[in-house]
């Protein structure tokens, strides 16, 4: 599907930050949104043509043109998908998720996001379902509040953001630049990548999408605190001297060293960062991806207070946040044909294809093919579903100061599913934090061959004792 001149003026590239994610079957940041109140499924439509007027990402598809190249272009873009469930407890929106993360997206058609309303006349979650090739989870925080608004106030008229500036080579930090060496190396990759380079469409991604959802269920163990269980945990942090995402990562990362036992090395773990303020044109509360992460090792030390053990993981946090870290990745990202990013995803999981499948030969073949791809996983030791990057990945929004009443409609909380850039099997645990009116919402995600449920059990449990002890 070629771009003609007439569309240009109406479409932007995909950079290699956001192309990172294309196809990616695993790559869903999900925000359930709980609303106290009578919210009429009759009026989600309407509501979310509103911010769709609001929000670029929102009338955007994806289109390709004979260089395989992908662009953003807001030209025949259909509607975005809604659906409705009855809602029977509070736990309903999980078992809805899971079969809707297995569905994928049409990238050509319309956007990649989805709502889901799960509704009873007392309360309800609303379900935003997105690929993180168009959004962060501070997008879908600003999302999730617009939606409230116009809810709540459907009489408000619609102010339209700027589409946001993308994370290009122009719009990183005056600090950050890549060496010439670097430069060389990458070059040497993408020319030996251009010698038998692979394309892959929206069927290999159906394909792929199916496969790994056949093999792989994500586990989700929501933690919901109380405004009181909340500002004891906040109060306790300014005590102690921590931030409330320090105390998380700690409590998580001691209470799997407690129960899974000691590893040989010190622990891997991912904190997610925002650049939406690193960045030299401002994004404001515009939607696309704009987090990054700093990625440090950390010793539980089980004969100290999970205090104390915080305390040395905040330093040792704050001083890995530096633009060097949370855009070194990105970088390299920028300067590596993009075909190569994307192809690594069928490169790890092309082997879950069974037999029989239309594309089984091409994507089988691919995945077990020596090439640049494959040395490029191998060098992160990321080539193998079996080995764990990291023991624990945090991403915590913080605290936002969002108002709770919306007309008629409460808004309860909010609760993150982070999503990320690597399959979940690579990961012991994810954490997704959010506090919204008051209160604190965690999701522990995990998938069974990595950890089984009642060993997760068993640290969920230890990580809230670490943290409402009054003795640790």
């Amino acid at each position: 599907m070629a771009i003609n001149r007439e569309d240009m003026e109406h479409a932007r590239k995909v950079t290699s930050v956001e192309g990172f994610f294309m196809h990616s079957p695993f790559s869903i940041v999900t925000m359930v949104v709980r609303i106290k109140g009578d919210l009429s499924p009759e009026i989600l439509k309407p509501t979310i043509e509103k911010i769709r007027q609001k929000h670029a990402m929102l009338r955007a598809r994806i289109k390709i043109d004979q260089n395989h190249t992908y662009w953003f272009t807001n030209e025949e873009v259909q509607e975005i998908p809604i659906e409705i469930f009855n809602r029977k407890s509070k736990d309903d929106w999980i078992e809805v998720h899971a079969e809707a993360a297995k569905i994928p997206f049409d990238f050509e058609s319309r956007p990649a996001i989805r709502f889901i309303l799960v509704h009873s006349p007392d309360e309800s979650e609303l379900i935003i379902l997105c690929h993180h090739l168009i959004c962060d989870g501070m997008s879908l925080a600003f999302l999730a509040r617009d939606l409230m608004e116009h809810l709540g106030y459907p009489e408000r008229a619609v102010e339209p953001l700027p589409a946001p500036p993308a994370i290009d080579l122009d719009n990183l930090p005056s600090d950050i630049s890549q060496s010439s060496l670097v430069k060389l190396l990458i070059n040497r990759m993408n020319r030996q990548w251009a010698v038998d380079r692979v394309f892959f469409d929206q069927e290999d991604y159906q394909i792929l999408t199916e496969a790994y959802w056949d093999n792989y269920r994500h586990e989700l163990f929501p933690v919901e605190l109380s405004e009181q269980e909340t500002s004891g945990l906040v109060n306790r942090c300014r005590q102690e001297s921590v931030t409330v995402n320090s105390a998380l990562a700690t409590a998580f990362c001691g209470a799997q060293s407690v129960i899974q036992g000691k590893k040989p090395d010190q622990a891997k773990i991912m904190v997610a960062a925002s650049l939406r303020d690193r960045i030299p044109s401002p994004v404001g509360e515009g939607m696309g991806m704009y987090a990054g992460g700093v990625s440090l090792k950390f010793k539980f030390d089980q004969k100290k207070t999970v205090w104390e053990n915080a305390r040395r993981f905040h330093e040792v946090f704050q001083s890995n946040l530096t633009n060097k870290n949370l855009f070194g990745d990105l970088l390299n990202w920028l300067y590596l044909d993009p075909a190569i990013l994307e192809a690594m995803n069928f490169k790890k999981l092309g082997h879950l294809v069974p037999p029989g499948s239309p594309r089984y030969e091409k994507l089988s073949a691919f995945s077990k093919r020596e090439d640049v791809v494959l040395r490029i996983l191998r060098r992160d030791n990321l080539d193998s579903l079996e080995t764990r990057h990291w023991e624990t990945a945090v991403t915590n929004l913080g605290s936002l100061d969002f108002p709770k009443t919306y007309g008629a409609l409460e808004l309860d909380r909010l609760i993150i599913q982070p999503g990320g850039g690597i399959p979940l099997v690579n990961v012991n645990l994810v954490l997704g934090a959010v506090t919204c009116a008051g209160k604190l919402s965690l999701i522990i995600e995990f998938v069974e061959q990595a950890v089984n449920r009642a060993t997760m059990e068993k640290i969920k449990d230890k990580a809230l004792n670490y943290l409402f002890s009054s003795h640790t």
